[in-house]
């Protein structure tokens, strides 16, 4: 593996579990409950739930790719959204956050032992970085969202402390 290659999967890496831009994502998702997944902000077309899920369908979908499966697409963005605003439960809530943070950790594995440059099979055009880097900014980008609704719940900071608090 080149040094060009391992640089960029570390800055890869830094970027799928959160670093100088935003709170590391665990530290922002462990702690919500499930009626504070669950609730609807009038402002808001989604509950934290919602969002969980949607970053979810989406990580494995590009992991799917990223491990040489080919996922089904779906036929509409849509789909990617569940219909149901809350968790059933507190144990499922919890679930759905470690099967979320668990594909975090496989895409920084994936980033820390793959030839970044290396294209994939049943994507044509997109390389292992590429990806990668989609499902950093499109975690990230949804993470913004859940900071918002954790501040407009009175929810923010999680314990420890978030930047900015």
């Amino acid at each position: 593996m080149s040094d060009a290659n391992q640089l960029f999967g570390q800055a890869l890496i830094n970027s799928l579990i959160g670093e100088r831009g935003h709170l590391p994502i665990a530290r922002a998702l462990t702690d919500i409950s499930a009626e504070l997944a669950g609730r609807v902000h009038e402002g808001m077309p989604y509950s934290i739930y919602q969002l969980v899920k949607h970053m979810d369908y989406w990580q494995q979908f590009m992991l799917a790719h990223l491990e040489g499966r080919k996922p089904h697409m779906p036929a509409s963005v849509m789909e990617s959204w569940p219909e149901e605003t809350a968790p059933q439960d507190e144990e499922s809530w919890q679930a759905d956050i470690r099967a979320f943070l668990s594909g975090v950790d496989q895409a920084v594995a994936i980033a820390g032992q793959a030839q970044l440059d290396e294209s994939l099979l049943y994507f044509p055009g997109e390389t292992k970085a590429g990806l990668l880097r989609n499902i950093a900014s499109h975690n990230s980008y949804h993470l913004g969202e859940i900071v918002l609704l954790r501040r407009f719940y009175g929810a923010w900071p999680p314990p420890g402390g978030g930047y900015p608090a």
